[in-house]
């Protein structure tokens, strides 16, 4: 009897591209990352509630204030002996507030450099650092199991709670109420404090070392977030567990709201960035990145996204401009100028008149733009203006001669940090070109090796910036083949002129034998001896 017929297993494979949300557009839609590294790892970030919105990146023995405009440090806060933690701003952005391993709190202006308070009574490294809502309090919490309360005028402590049991290193005060604190420790509970009794209200087991807590704007609900799991708790039902969510693979490390408030965000040494829905928290977008995740700000007008990473990696991120973006910016620079004539309007000019005595004035020596810029100590700055049309195409001369002084002052490596994927585009171009120049080929493959360190943890999210650096590959393979050629010529010239001079050297001695057979005769007048003739 027959078997039954086998039929053929047709493969089934997806048809297209899967549906991107506009959700997911959104969040993808970001300029290539501009990438800042640190000495040390990123433990905080924070951002100015005020315009510009500047953002306070603490990392190491320093907390670096950057321009979010240009992505530079605009001011580095360096007064600390020992590592720096949870540098954060008041809300009027006027004041910044910095804890550390030196178990004290330092408050800072930001428009000075000198330390306005220190408030010392910790026994343990300070960890969390926050105004109170009120702007004249600071809430503090350490690893000595304790989160106290300082007047900011009189620099003296005015509350204490010592309820938890292990390193309190997360905590929150809520924008509804200057008396409701949150805090996280790592004894896996959570505890809501009012400064206005002796003691916690409420206290609630989140199962795993809390690693950061945040609060709704309205006071009534609470996150919580430790190991690879976010709660949602409602604050005024008791602490009655509302959600829970679980989407990294690894410990949630840091947790931020979106500048509306109604996108959560979460990121976890997974290195990974989730982003979710906060009416149904449904995951609605993931973001990679190349390291472990410690801390992570979003602007308030949701423009730029900053994360730090536990290599010493700033990762920045700014939305992509709209198509009329652009036209507005040029039609404000435009009404923004002054004209000459108006700016000189009611100033008398003198001219000299005859007979005076007129006193000519040497002609000042001006100064390039980039040696402005390099006596400032503004590098990078130095660096754009060598890398201009009219300086790299015509005087590519001076652009290596910047470059080398660079790395003379040891800065070469700062100067070339930061740089967005367009700066990175003019810098390969510019390598690729000048590469094989023999007078600026060890500049040029040394600033190219550096440029491999800093950005090859981020060069893939970019296809453009690949595709650059496979012409500067092949341009060096090239390079290199016609070495591998020239040396097999030079080897080749070798050997014939050693052979050359083999055969010269043996006629000469020939030569000299037969001069030494031919016999010879005296003259008699002149005693001379000369060939005897045949």
């Amino acid at each position: 009897m027959a078997s039954d017929y086998k039929k053929v297993v047709v493969r089934t494979v997806p048809r297209g591209d899967a549906e991107v949300s506009k959700e997911t557009q959104f969040w993808k839609n970001f300029e290539f990352p501009v990438t800042v590294k640190e000495f040390g790892a990123v433990t905080c970030v924070d951002f100015n509630p005020q315009k510009p919105h500047q953002f306070a990146v603490t990392s190491s023995t320093r907390v670096q204030i950057f321009d979010p405009l240009t992505n530079q440090v605009e001011k580095t806060l360096s007064r600390f002996q020992d590592v720096a933690y949870s540098a954060t701003y008041r809300a009027d952005g006027k004041l910044l507030v910095a804890g550390g391993e030196e178990k004290s709190i330092r408050l800072f202006d930001v428009n000075g450099r000198a330390i306005l308070r220190i408030f010392k009574g910790h026994s343990g490294p300070v960890h969390v650092t926050k105004f109170g809502t009120d702007n004249l309090h600071i809430m503090s919490c350490s690893d000595d199991k304790s989160v106290r309360c300082w007047d900011i005028p009189s620099e003296m402590e005015t509350r204490r709670y010592d309820e938890h049991a292990d390193y309190v290193r997360c905590g929150t005060v809520s924008t509804a109420s200057k008396d409701i604190w949150l805090t996280g420790s790592y004894d896996h509970k959570v505890k809501l404090f009012d400064l206005r009794t002796q003691a916690s209200v409420l206290t609630l087991d989140h199962g795993h070392p809390v690693e950061s807590v945040l609060m709704f704007p309205g006071g009534g609900m609470f996150l919580s977030s430790g190991g690879n799991c976010v709660k949602v708790w409602d604050a005024l039902a008791g602490g009655k567990l509302l959600a829970a969510v679980s989407n990294h693979h690894k410990t949630i490390t840091s947790m931020c709201f979106n500048g509306a408030r109604n996108r959560l965000l979460t990121a976890s040494i997974d290195r990974h960035v989730k982003v979710y829905d906060v009416a149904s928290y449904k995951l609605v977008a993931s973001l990679d990145y190349p390291a472990p995740i410690l801390s992570m700000g979003v602007s308030p007008t949701d423009s730029t996204v900053v994360v730090g990473m536990s290599s010493g990696l700033i990762s920045i991120r700014h939305r992509k401009p709209e198509p009329g973006d652009a036209e507005k910016t040029k039609r404000k620079l435009k009404l923004s100028r002054v004209s000459h004539r108006y700016y000189d309007r009611g100033h008398k000019v003198y001219t000299a008149q005859k007979g005076d005595i007129v006193v000519k004035k040497d002609p000042r020596d001006f100064l390039q733009k980039y040696d402005t810029m390099l006596k400032r100590f503004e590098h990078s700055k130095a660096l754009d203006a060598a890398l201009k049309t009219s300086v790299r195409i015509k005087t590519p001369e001076v652009t290596v001669s910047v470059l080398q002084e660079l790395v003379r002052r040891g800065v070469i490596k700062r100067a070339l940090a930061g740089r967005d994927e367009k700066w990175l585009r003019i810098m390969i171009a510019f390598l690729k070109k000048h590469i094989t120049n023999p007078n600026f080929a060890g500049t040029v493959i040394d600033i190219t090796n550096m440029l491999l360190d800093i950005y090859t943890p981020v060069i893939g999210e970019s296809e453009e910036l690949v595709s650059h650096f496979r012409r500067l590959k092949i341009t060096l393979d090239k390079e290199l083949q016609y070495h591998r050629t020239l040396q097999e010529i030079k080897g080749m010239l070798d050997t014939v002129l050693a052979a050359s001079q083999t055969v010269d050297h043996g006629t000469r001695e020939d030569l000299a034998a037969a001069n030494t057979e031919i016999p010879t005769e005296r003259t008699e007048r002149s005693g001379m001896a000369v060939p005897m003739e045949s």
